[in-house]
């Protein structure tokens, strides 16, 4: 047991699946034995009552037989049980026991046994009151300030007050603009009922007030009540404490004053007679229930409060003075006398946990075992410590950008794509250009070798590619079982889609001993789609705006033989030329030298010339592989194409600006149509109304241009999709271009496909400009600066969309430019040493000032764009010479 947790003296559970709340706990000394000692009365929404005397042999024992006083079932749900002088003529206690529709009040009387049985407990209905409302809860007091006997007020659903003198109905009256019903208590200083309104504000009533107001059959104002027979029922005072109260109490110190004190949903507030705040305490945890008592200290009062996590706080005032842990959640909190032992907690869970405890501290039994004391070698612990930091610092280098991870073979998955069409396609009435589009089937198969738990299969490909089905789950696998799911691929756009390749992502749970709900994990397979669900064959082009050419260490190979399923018909020679036509209309034409060892890729639009570029390098380290071939290479030893790229990249800023104007400007006249109608209103809620001034014309007006923004809102964000898809497909297009110039490992082109795409789409928030922006500024002041100058700079922590792409765009270029003087990209903790790159031939250093990027970004300009040479120095077939891109 530790240090802080409540000394359970005695508990219980009761009953099954029964439910409590705050007001089914009470203590009093309800048999009226007079010898102080108090009892323990439970009613539940079940309809059950128990009285309880606990009696433990030893501490911690649990209920016995013969603690058990008394057990009724009453039938209807109990909502709160109360101990008073209900009865007239006597003021012995009685048991008032509230339910939803009734109140009834009880005897409860022990008789002595005849035989070793013992005492013999039982109730006797005194009265009982049928209730119009339904009741919600109840108080009871010397209201009006009657001596010897107590009176009992409910509260309905309805915020109806029903005032009960004993055997007798008094009288009802409804609180004025009543919602939702409250906490209810009694103040017998002033008086007066003391309630938390809907309005979240403490409100007083007093009961002369009550007794005085209007009766509540007449709750509607009548023509009486005007002219003077009966008064208005006015509050007291109010306090708005701003949240939902969850309980009230009362409680007086002395005899001149009394505080009222309320436990909020974040607060407790302890108020005085008048409603002014004495304190208030904003509590860490959401509390559950609160029981202020008598302090021992002069004019202070503690509070009991437990709350959501298992805690009982103990506050004198404001101050924690204690904090024990509970086994249960209490949602009633009350401390009495039992078996001659004061000051015991009685606690009432949800549930029906019953448990007596009492605050204490156990002694500690462990004992720390001696430790050995030895001189310490302090020349061996640096050693010892040298040692380690060389490890340490051998692994980082060694695990490189990812940390490397244990492989486990719990689940595998594959990917399957269909090498026909589909039969029937489930593009249904898609139409790509003048075509249908083509759909593939791509079987996904998940094979396990252990027990998994909560399966989820999502599968993503890149837009306009559209899936019929994205989502598969299954709750359970057994060992060694194979699930296959199939599902269908089909382009639905106008335009391309930056890859080819999709993705099959699995989120599953590994049950474990420890851990029977799983222990999360992932697993990926990565599948390719076939170039002809994008493209048909089509027309070789002589000309072409956009051309690129591809070295190759190895003899060219037939087009045929790379591409059988684009042969033409009509064409009787196509082993050096084939022309490709995709599905949105674009066409690309690939040409392969005779004699020398390169191949062209020409079209009419830069960004088209991604996806055949990719296809044909890919396609042709397959030839060479099944060829038995391992050294075969690529390179690009042409003009970077930058002045292209550049064009796309301002076309989709341009998109991004407008769309931000386009949404003002939707606002301004969103705002402009509600301050219309709120005058059209003002003008039709007139008894006499005005004219409209043409109002209405405006209104309309307005309304037009409302929707014509909204729709051109819509097609700049289907614009800007297409655009950043575009983007995307030429970026991929540069960073091949520029492994292949700089002959780049796959680390390095992992680095710059980190830099230049780092976003799946745009957002309002962040945008693809600002964020490579950063990227290559970081790139450029780490492992590519020369000087320590260029690293102490530091990036913006806020990215933020900039006025133009000039500064992108000179990063782009210096990027590219220093990386043609020897730089290397590399995320290690080394690459910020200056680095000092050298090329055979010398080349120029990389400038340590704007002043000097400046020349560089005008020298690099002439070096990418004015480069005239031809670069095959055997002219291509039927095509003239390729000629250099020009500004």
């Amino acid at each position: 047991m530790s240090l802080f947790k409540a000394r359970d003296w005695w508990s219980t559970v009761l009953g099954e699946k029964e439910e409590f709340d705050q007001g089914c706990l009470c203590l009093a000394d309800v048999d009226n034995t007079g010898n102080g000692q108090d009892k323990v009365i439970v009613g539940s929404f079940m309809g059950y009552l128990r009285i309880f005397d606990p009696h433990p042999v030893k501490t911690g024992d649990g209920a016995q037989a013969e603690d058990l006083l008394l057990e009724v079932h009453l039938r209807d749900p109990i909502l709160q049980v109360e101990v008073g002088k209900f009865v007239s003529g006597t003021e012995m206690l009685h048991l008032a026991v509230l339910h939803s529709r009734k109140l009834c009040v009880y005897s409860v009387s022990g008789s002595l046994g005849n035989v070793e049985h013992g005492t013999q407990y039982q109730i006797k209905l005194m009265y009982e009151h049928n209730l119009q409302r339904t009741a919600c809860n109840m108080t009871y007091g010397s209201f009006g300030g009657v001596k010897g006997r107590d009176l009992i007020c409910i509260q309905s659903m309805d915020g109806m007050l029903m005032v009960f003198e004993q055997e007798s109905y008094a009288f009802g009256r409804f609180l004025p603009g009543s919602l939702l019903p409250g906490p209810l208590a009694y103040s017998s200083r002033t008086d007066s009922f003391i309630t938390v309104s809907s309005c979240r504000q403490v409100e007083s009533y007093k009961y002369q007030v009550l007794a005085f107001a209007t009766d509540a059959d007449k709750r509607q104002e009548t023509e009486q009540q005007k002219l003077g027979s009966g008064k208005r029922l006015v509050v007291d005072w109010t306090l708005n404490i701003g949240e939902q109260a969850l309980d009230i109490c009362i409680v007086s110190f002395n005899q001149s004053a009394s505080s009222v004190f309320v436990l909020g949903e974040r607060n407790f507030f302890c108020l005085k007679d008048n409603g002014q705040i004495r304190f208030m305490k904003k509590l860490d945890c959401s509390p559950s229930c609160f029981l202020p008592y008598c302090s021992v200290s002069e004019g202070t009062i503690n509070t009991l409060i437990g709350n959501h996590n298992n805690m009982l706080h103990v506050y004198q005032d404001v101050t924690l003075k204690w904090a024990t842990q509970l086994p249960h959640i209490p949602v009633a909190v009350r401390v009495g006398c039992l078996h001659d032992l004061k000051g015991v907690i009685v606690t009432l869970s949800d549930d029906g946990h019953l448990q007596c405890s009492y605050l204490g501290t156990d002694p500690s039994l462990f004992q720390a075992p001696k430790v050995e004391s030895r001189e310490l070698n302090y020349d061996e612990l640096d050693i010892e410590l040298k040692e380690l930091q060389k490890i340490i610092k051998d692994v980082n280098k060694s695990q490189g950008v990812w940390p490397m991870t244990e492989r486990e073979d719990d689940l595998k998955v594959s990917a399957v794509v269909s090498p026909n069409f589909d039969s029937v396609s489930q593009s249904t009435d898609v139409e790509v250009g003048a075509d249908l589009a083509p759909s593939v089937t791509v079987k996904v198969t998940l094979q396990n070798r252990v027990t998994l738990q909560k399966i989820r299969l999502s599968v993503y490909v890149q837009p306009p590619l559209v899936l019929t089905c994205d989502q598969f789950t299954f709750e359970f696998m057994a060992p060694e079982m194979t699930r296959t799911v199939g599902f269908s691929v089909y382009l639905k756009g106008s335009y391309l889609p930056p890859e080819l390749e999709g993705n099959a992502v699995v989120s599953y749970a590994r049950p474990t001993d420890r851990n029977p709900e799983g222990i999360p994990r992932v697993s990926q397979c990565k599948f390719r789609l076939p170039l002809k669900l994008i493209c048909l064959p089509g027309q070789p082009s002589k000309t072409a705006s956009h051309k690129l050419t591809i070295d190759t260490n190895k003899s060219p190979v037939s087009l045929l033989s790379l591409f059988p399923g684009f042969a033409n018909q009509s064409e009787d020679d196509q082993v050096n030329v084939m022309g490709f036509r995709f599905l949105g209309g674009s066409r690309v034409t690939l040409l392969a030298s005779k004699t020398s060892q390169r191949y062209r890729i020409q079209s009419e639009q830069f960004e088209d010339l991604w996806l055949i570029t990719n296809e044909l390098i890919i396609r042709l380290q397959e030839y060479f592989e099944k060829q038995g071939i391992k050294d075969f290479a690529c390179s690009f030893s042409g003009s970077m194409p930058l002045q292209e790229y550049f064009e796309l990249i301002d076309h989709h800023f341009e998109l991004r600006i407008n769309g931000e104007k386009l949404e003002e400007l939707l606002s301004e006249r969103a705002v402009q149509f509600r301050a219309i109608q709120r005058r059209l209103l003002t003008r039709f809620k007139d008894k006499t109304p005005a004219p409209l001034q043409h109002l209405d014309t405006l209104l309309d007006g307005t309304y037009k241009q409302v929707i014509s923004l909204a729709d051109a809102v819509e097609e700049n964000q289907d614009n800007l999709f297409q655009s950043f898809t575009r983007l995307k497909s030429a970026t991929h297009l540069v960073i091949l271009l520029i492994g292949l110039w700089q002959k780049l490992s796959a680390d390095q082109i992992a680095i710059l496909e980190a830099a230049f795409l780092p976003l799946q789409q745009d957002t309002q928030e962040l945008g693809w400009e600002e964020t490579v922006d950063a990227a290559i500024s970081h790139l450029l002041k780490t492992c590519l600066s020369k000087s320590s100058k260029e690293q102490a700079l530091n990036l913006s922590s806020q990215l933020s969309i900039p006025k133009d792409t000039s500064r992108l765009k000179k990063h782009i270029t210096l990027l590219c430019d220093r990386l043609a003087k020897g730089g290397r990209l590399c995320l290690s903790t080394d690459a910020a040493a200056p680095q000092t790159m050298v090329m055979p031939g010398g080349c120029a250093t990389i400038p340590e000032s704007d002043l000097e990027e400046r020349s560089v970004e005008q020298d690099s300009t002439e070096l990418f764009t004015n480069r005239k040479h031809l670069i095959m120095e055997t002219p291509m077939p039927e095509v003239s010479p390729l000629q250099g891109v020009s500004e």
